[in-house]
């Protein structure tokens, strides 16, 4: 008798095949039997009706401290997540030297926006090398499986202390850097990461250490992770220094496995420069892959989450409870402040990148133009913060937009998920609770890019979310 049986659904196994009916049979924590199983189980599932795929892989997370109190590792596992990669962006919690942990708590505080004080009090610290850490997160128990990355930042404090975050590397230091980083991955992890993205900094105002080290520490770094089978996870800084920051990923791909966080725009020019320079790489048989949101994301606004104006009353507005925030919008005078200062000094972004979600259980993340604020407050004879105050009011606070920062043209967006190096991911799970999180990302896929649109068939859907991002962090069973 088998421990778990799964008949009657339609398999998807996630190499690409066509999907095909089949039963599962399961025994302790491996499947030990597809296609038609005679023998019960202690527990059997009828799946008629239903897709049955291996658990989807989120290679972009940052589910570090959220995993001391959270051992469902919520959001994600509600989306069919069971493998998740930690340690993005250069930002860990190890190695960690005592007295240090202050320091890389408000390190992530400010670049993922997770609560400093949560971070220190929600996780142990009974750790100094990253071995030792993934053990405590071992000791955790989560519900699904986790990997990590050693990260630049705390690898950089580690090394050289304060130095680390302005000045240059020894080579002595860029050797001691490397054996740490492969002990890293020979105790465990799947690779290091980095960001050189000018939009992370310390407390103090800084950037984050690594963001400025020279392309030699890093190439020295990717040559220990390769010789280990590791990944080098990137956040490059394309928009100030493309052919640079191209070259390196490339030094770094003769070593190693590569992966980046890519980005598209409002047109076709830069994701088609990005397929280029990739396509080149992947021609003379380097492994650079990339990742990127499948939908237009930024930051979410509205009464229940961060406004798109500040300064002024809006200040004042910002730092009420949610409750008192309704209460304000329905003084007259109060409101009328508001409006005169958006229309006078306008919002962070423009109003035609500004999209309503809604207010109902299911967001509308693929509104077109005119689903735009601009757009909507034209219809009806208004200015973009007065439809937007208005709608807060209508819906009592349940009113969201979003700010398109980034992925703002779907067609060009499915043009570059499209390319066979770059898959769907980047949710940023447990990272900028205060801003957004696209932790729905896989079953966004599904829904929109396979079931709504066609672009992806659901074998190469399912593939995407599974085999192909397991690949790439190295895992082959």
């Amino acid at each position: 008798m088998h421990d778990f049986v799964i008949r009657n659904g339609l398999v998807v196994d996630g190499t690409g095949g066509e999907p095909f009916g089949a039963d599962i049979a399961i025994d302790g924590d491996t499947i030990v039997e597809v296609g038609q199983v005679t023998t019960s189980g202690r527990s059997e599932i009828d799946a008629k009706g239903h897709i049955v795929t291996p658990g989807f892989v989120d290679i972009h997370t940052h589910l570090d401290a959220q995993i001391g109190w959270d051992p469902m590792l919520t959001p994600i596992s509600w989306h069919g997540v069971t493998t998740a990669l930690l340690g993005n962006c250069g930002v860990t919690f190890a190695p960690v030297r005592p007295g240090d942990q202050e320091l890389l708590a408000g390190m992530m505080e400010t670049v993922e926006d997770i609560p400093r004080d949560a971070i220190l009090n929600g996780l142990s610290w009974n750790w100094e090398n990253y071995g030792e850490y993934l053990d405590e997160l071992d000791n955790l128990d989560p519900a699904i499986n986790v990997a990590g990355l050693i990260g630049h930042c705390a690898l950089r404090f580690y090394v050289m202390g304060d130095r680390g975050v302005e000045d240059q590397a020894t080579d002595e230091e860029k050797r001691q850097m490397a054996e740490i980083v492969r002990k890293a991955v020979q105790q465990g992890a799947v690779g290091f990461s980095t960001s050189r993205f000018l939009g992370h900094y310390l407390p103090d105002g800084r950037h984050v250490p690594g963001t400025h080290a020279e392309h030699d520490e890093l190439v020295e770094i990717a040559r220990a992770v390769g010789e280990e089978d590791g990944l080098m996870q990137n956040v490059m800084n394309f928009s100030k220094a493309y052919e640079g920051e191209m070259e390196l990923v490339r030094k770094e791909a003769e070593h190693a496995r590569v992966l980046f966080s890519h980005g598209t725009g409002r047109s076709f020019s830069y994701s088609k420069k990005v397929d280029k320079s990739i396509g080149e790489m992947r021609d003379a048989g380097l492994d650079v892959n990339a990742i990127c949101i499948p939908r237009s994301s930024g930051f979410v606004t509205g009464m229940q989450a961060y406004l798109a104006w500040v300064g002024g009353p809006w200040k004042e507005l910002a730092e009420k409870s949610f409750y008192d925030r309704l209460a304000a919008l329905e003084d007259k005078v109060f409101r009328q402040q508001l409006i005169d200062h958006a229309n006078d000094k306008g919002s962070m972004i423009s109003a035609d990148q500004i999209f309503y979600l809604g207010a109902g259980d299911k967001p509308d993340y693929v509104g077109g133009e005119k689903e735009s604020l601009q757009a909507m407050a034209a219809q009806v004879g208004e200015t973009p913060v007065e439809t937007y105050i208005r709608l807060s009011r209508e819906t009592k606070g349940q009113a969201l937009f979003t700010l398109h920062f980034f992925n703002q043209n779907l067609d060009v967006l499915a043009d570059a998920i499209s390319n066979e190096y770059c898959i769907p991911s980047l949710g940023d799970a447990g990272a900028h609770v205060s801003q957004i999180m696209d932790s729905g990302w896989a079953t966004f896929t599904l829904s929109h890019w396979h079931r709504d649109t066609g672009l992806f068939s659901l074998a190469e859907a399912i593939r995407r979310l599974t085999s192909a991002p397991a690949r790439i962090i190295g895992l082959v069973d």
